[in-house]
């Protein structure tokens, strides 16, 4: 959904300052702009369309078709064999990161006119931006949320599709918060975001990682090209920025290396700028010192603990008051889909979680074994979507049948794959237990 506002005009000048310093094809840089789009078939009367090479389709490809739909101008990567002497073609470098600042031009650079704090890493993203976004409005503050779940400018909820939405969408959703008066705004910032410019041109006050593990090499293809695209967030903040990251991750201070950003850290078991210790681990929440002084929360789990102390150290880089941070932490409740705890009069306790990845199942998992009662069983529902990281579903598969007593397995959304052919896969990782077991 592309969030353009009717009233908004720009010049091609406005949008590319150094458009004189690249090629194009006629001279008249001062011809109006009413919207911006890559999707040719959105496009609409005196936009600027952007052939942006994807994935799955060259952008170069529909050019004619945006035309057609009424495109003033067109950016592209390579110069068209065929010209409309009516439109005005420009090519750059990249038609990606083109868009991503002519889009911050196009809305008046609104994330300059926010607090906008960017959480990155694996798991974790969404629990720390939503509870980030309830304690700032508990604070006092009209805040703006982009996350998994959901988009909200205070608390008006604006449907998401995308962990980051594009550029276009991302700038609009900014500027709106700041229409709306918002300081700040929380955003997850996901590796395909970084690596396809989503976020290039933005202004961050600050940002932190929180772990990373198996996930998403179906598109970064190696471990090590995923974590060298995470760590690319942090490389290019700005020297007026925080850099904030999880010491008892492994790769944590790997994010940290290159920054010229203003660096911090946080844990649970090493020496860091902000530390926690859990005292109580129960079904009702968690007993922590956080930073020297105890605070009762209801969230549960090791995991939540590290969201929690990254959330209170994000509060206190921002300016807030400890005691007041401290207080609140404790009124603060799950993210929808996070652990979510639903106790039963029949005796029961269900428990929902969107793990996606092998060390968010087990996290959950071995949660779930430190804090049932004696004589409960632990009865797993686990399943994998389709088009994504096909390698990781026997490894879920294994984790569940590792730490459950029961397991039913299913195939989640399989999008365009055959469902049983994912559940083939994700059995892979149960025979190699039943076959340990027979050896």
């Amino acid at each position: 959904m592309i969030l353009n506002d009717v009233n908004m005009k720009k010049t091609v000048k406005e949008l590319f300052p150094d458009a004189s310093k690249i090629k194009q094809s006629m001279s008249n840089l001062e011809c109006v702009i009413t919207s911006l789009c890559f999707d040719s078939r959105k496009v609409c009367k005196d936009a600027l369309f952007f052939a942006i090479v994807g994935v799955d389709n060259d952008g170069h490809d529909f050019i004619p078709q945006a035309i057609k739909n009424g495109a003033r101008a067109v950016v592209c990567q390579v110069w068209p064999t065929e010209l409309y002497p009516e439109v005005l073609y420009i090519q750059v470098e990249n038609s990606a990161k083109a868009l991503a600042y002519a889009a911050a031009a196009f809305y008046d650079y609104p994330s300059s006119k926010l607090k906008l704090v960017g959480i990155t890493g694996t798991n974790g993203k969404t629990t720390t931006v939503s509870l980030l976004h309830a304690l700032f409005c508990k604070l006092g503050y009209k805040v703006g949320l982009l996350s998994t779940i959901q988009n909200k400018i205070n608390e008006e909820i604006i449907p998401s599709t995308h962990t980051t939405p594009d550029p276009i969408e991302l700038n609009s959703l900014l500027a709106r918060m700041v229409n709306a008066n918002c300081t700040h705004a929380f955003m997850e910032v996901s590796s395909h975001a970084i690596a396809q410019d989503r976020i290039t041109a933005l202004e961050f006050t600050g940002a932190a990682f929180s772990n990373i593990t198996h996930d998403h090499l179906d598109y970064h293809k190696t471990f090590a090209e995923y974590i060298r695209v995470k760590k690319m967030f942090f490389d290019n903040l700005p020297k007026t920025a925080f850099a904030i990251t999880n010491v008892d991750d492994k790769n944590g201070l790997v994010m940290l290396q290159n920054t010229v950003a203003k660096t911090y850290t946080y844990a649970l078991k090493n020496p860091a700028d902000f530390k926690c210790k859990i005292i109580e681990n129960s079904v009702i929440g968690l007993h922590l010192n956080m930073d020297s002084m105890d605070v009762w929360c209801r969230l549960v789990g090791e995991f939540n603990a590290y969201n929690l102390t990254a959330i209170y150290a994000i509060a206190i880089l921002l300016g807030e008051d400890k005691i007041e941070v401290l207080r609140l932490l404790s009124e603060l409740v799950a993210a929808e889909g996070r652990f979510e705890v639903m106790p039963s009069a029949r005796g029961f306790t269900a428990i929902v979680d969107y793990a996606h990845t092998p060390d968010a199942l087990e996290n959950v998992l071995t949660t779930i074994k430190s804090i049932k009662e004696e004589g409960q069983q632990i009865i797993t529902v686990v399943g994998a979507g389709g088009n994504r990281d096909a390698t990781k579903r026997p490894i879920m598969a294994k984790i569940a049948a590792l730490h459950s007593n029961r397991l039913i397995l299913t195939s989640d959304n399989p999008r365009f794959e055959d469902p049983q052919m994912i559940l083939d896969q994700m059995m892979k990782g149960v025979d190699l237990i039943q076959q340990k077991k027979t050896l």
